[in-house]
């Protein structure tokens, strides 16, 4: 797991360079997300304590420390003087010193306590980079959103703009016609009227496009202080995630690598060797003792001793530490139960919109698009040669401008709903090459 986790980062930068947002204006979904982790992916790491769990795996592994001490005893004004122990001198006016002690202790952990507590911290670390790629997992999908909250803004700039491009040169057409009398002057207004509600959008469209700008900016934490940049026109190619499949695949896949239950399944695997670690908590370590003593008032005036010391778990057996890890281990199985609960309805509800987003655009791609354009080319051509009223000519006007409205939306929905659907499996690289026919969609 640590693996992926290390090449996901470098996937996230290697996604662009920094030279490159100095050159261009024109954003791509794939610098978008590159250059969000760019500027956040060391705060998002920071925030999950990566570096701490790495630490606390050093120190679950950790040997303790021999302790070294030192004695001195039989301290007074004159210690051991006239001592008769042999290898001390003998003159009653003669001071043999004190005795001296020096001493090593070694604390030897029994049980397997050390290799729990270093698989538990390992445990506890996978659960912090899964935590991680959650993050990243969950921001890539906010930063889309953005993205393509700013390209349908910018479709329907495009739409506005046209429409006013249009009546532009139907006013002036129509201008003609009134002072030709080929046109009565309450058709005229009407026309007019309809070319300046279509500036009003053409306005409440810029206007949506600055505050898309706006949002997306924040998200990605622009560079630049006058954010000029755009969504660029290039739409992500929609590959193969099991959409089409069974949703039981659909849900095995999502079991398999949704980085939110793979922390959730570390934890509980954490929580389980705690639970271990405090059961065993009752079998006593044991500290050897070894040292040296030379002692004045002594036979033996230079002697070696060894000792052993067990604490005896006679009163307390650590029954507590336990019963509090058996709550844990508890509390972790249910939180892998709940994200299980959780994961089945994302991917069920993100395969429901997925497929409706798709049948919506499809539908539009295979005919409803043109029929509206045909609508609108006829009922204009009809209107100028006088074959039919200014009514139907608005109408289809409208008409068309609502199917290509529902279009743009359309076709960001569904890119949208297959983001969402990626989200839901834990796809961690959903992005793919352009689509073949990103080009049939109209450009600004």
């Amino acid at each position: 797991m640590r693996k992926r986790f290390q090449q996901l980062c470098c996937l996230l930068a290697l996604l662009g360079g920094q030279s490159a947002w100095a050159q261009t204006r024109a954003l791509t979904a794939e610098q978008a997300l590159a250059l969000f982790f760019q500027r956040n992916l060391d705060l998002i790491a920071a925030q999950y304590n990566i570096d701490q769990a790495r630490a606390q795996e050093v120190i679950a592994g950790a040997i303790p420390n021999p302790d070294f001490n030192f004695q001195l005893s039989e301290i007074g004004d004159n210690p051991n003087m006239g001592s008769a122990a042999r290898g001390c001198n003998h003159n009653p006016s003669v001071s043999c010193g004190p005795a001296e002690y020096f001493s090593f202790s070694q604390l030897i952990e029994m049980a397997g306590k050390r290799g729990l507590r270093i698989e538990s911290s390992g445990f506890a670390t996978q659960a912090a980079e899964a935590d991680l790629r959650d993050a990243v997992r969950i921001f890539s999908n906010m930063v889309l959103d953005a993205y393509f909250d700013l390209l349908l803004a910018q479709k329907n700039r495009w739409l506005a703009q046209e429409a006013v491009s249009h009546y532009r040169d139907i006013a002036v057409a129509n201008k003609l016609r009134l002072n030709s009398g080929d046109i009565a002057e309450a058709d005229f207004l009407r026309v007019k009227m309809e070319a300046t509600r279509a500036e009003a959008d053409l306005d409440a469209a810029e206007a949506a496009v600055r505050q898309a700008q706006t949002s997306l900016a924040q998200v990605l934490r622009w560079p630049e202080p006058d954010w000029q940049f755009e969504a660029a026109e290039v739409w992500p190619a929609l590959s193969d995630i099991g959409q089409h499949g069974d949703e039981t695949a659909l849900l095995d896949q999502a079991l398999r690598q949704r980085p939110d239950l793979q922390a959730d399944r570390r934890r509980a695997e954490q929580a389980q060797k705690e639970l271990e670690l405090a059961r065993r908590l009752k079998y006593p370590d044991v500290t050897v003792n070894a040292g040296y003593a030379r002692d004045p008032s002594n036979n033996a005036l230079n002697s070696f001793f060894v000792g052993v010391s067990v604490p005896v778990p006679v009163f307390y057996q650590y029954q507590g530490e336990a019963d509090k890890a058996t709550v844990g281990l508890n509390q972790a199985q249910l939180a892998v139960e709940q994200t299980e609960l959780a994961i089945r309805s994302d991917v069920a509800n993100a395969l429901a919109a997925w497929r409706s987003a798709d049948k919506i655009a499809q539908r539009y791609e295979n005919g409803l698009l043109t029929d509206a354009q045909t609508v609108r080319d006829s009922a204009e051509l009809a209107f100028k040669k006088g074959a039919t009223g200014v009514l139907d000519f608005i109408e289809a006007q409208r008409s068309y401008k609502t199917a290509m409205r529902d279009y743009f939306a359309a076709v960001v929905g569904r890119a949208n709903a297959y983001y969402d659907l990626a989200k839901a499996v834990g796809d961690e690289t959903p992005l793919g090459r352009p689509a073949a026919d990103s080009n049939s969609i109209p450009k600004p």
